[in-house]
């Protein structure tokens, strides 16, 4: 006899075709990697002739040569990177973890306006011309390593997401009691909230981590020493470098030769690799509280 499902079960077959979607999904996203690796280390004459293979008709690392030519460069722009990423996630998630906990609190009669203040930022700014000049011409970020954290540390949306959070997920009656034992609002925000808000503040981690490990719109606009590139620049600027070629090299006859010796295709594949290197460990490390955090401010049936 074929036993039913219950009310919140599925059956075998329904489970079996979510099984097969996922892992088609999950091929599909991985695909593009394999891909970027497979093209990465084949010979440029074979992929100008038969284009892009996942297999490597012809193995060559002609690309990656090409990139580290300079290794001690590149290998600092990873120092630079790792550095701005792992401090400027610390005292991003810190200051949106205090900002959110006070505006959650009915009891702060300031609370409105904080939230009011931090929204508005959302939905209006000075523009870049205005930011660059202050930043620059007031807080002197040129050539400095703050100059790659601060204009990132902030996020409206992150703070009104751990808010929400702090508001559904965090009962009231754990406040109150802790009040009662003599804790200060301190103790009560170090021990008793962020212990129960790990899945909010690894999400907004996570999305500060991508933020800082992405960026390089902020080394394009206040970094000119070299030795201050983060890798995603670093790896702009060799892209700039093949596009001049590509350019200027039919009129150029020292472009053209350096042209025939530069792996204009594979290389681009090769910035991907070198890219994303380390962030894939950070996905790891947040995964278990990823979901959960990722569907705060739903309804409880």
């Amino acid at each position: 006899m074929k036993k039913k499902a219950g009310v919140n079960q599925i059956s075998n077959r329904a489970n079996c075709i979510i099984n097969i979607f996922f892992l088609i999904y999950a091929i599909l996203c991985i695909a593009p990697l394999l891909l970027s690796l497979g093209v990465s280390l084949t010979d440029e004459k074979e992929v100008i002739l038969h284009g892009f293979n996942f297999i490597p008709r012809k193995f060559s690392l002609d690309a990656y040569r090409f990139l580290f030519q300079d290794a001690s460069h590149v290998f600092r722009a990873y120092g630079v990177s790792i550095f701005v990423t792992v401090v400027g996630t610390l005292f991003s998630v810190m200051l949106t973890a205090l900002y959110a906990y006070p505006i959650s609190r009915k009891d702060f009669p300031a609370a409105k306006f904080f939230t009011f203040f931090i929204f508005f930022t959302m939905l209006f700014n000075g523009g870049l011309v205005a930011s660059f000049y202050i930043n620059t011409q007031l807080f002197h970020f040129k050539n400095r390593l703050y100059s790659l954290l601060l204009p990132l540390m902030m996020n409206p949306f992150n703070v009104l997401i751990v808010r929400t959070f702090y508001k559904q997920s965090v009962p009231k009656s754990i406040i109150e009691s802790s009040k009662i034992d003599g804790a200060s609002e301190f103790r009560i925000f170090i021990q008793m909230v962020l212990p129960l808000s790990k899945p909010a503040i690894a999400t907004i981690a996570l999305f500060d981590t991508l933020c800082y490990w992405n960026d390089w719109f902020s080394s394009l606009l206040y970094i000119s020493d070299v030795k201050l590139y983060s890798l995603q620049y670093t790896m702009y600027t060799a892209l700039m470098n093949i596009k001049y070629l590509l350019k200027f090299g039919e009129t150029s006859s020292d472009a053209l030769n350096s042209l025939g010796t530069v792996p204009t295709q594979t290389v681009r594949f090769a910035m991907v690799l070198i890219a994303i290197g380390p962030i894939i460990l950070a996905y790891p490390y947040f995964q278990k509280h990823f979901v959960k955090g990722l569907t705060i401010g739903a309804l409880k049936g």
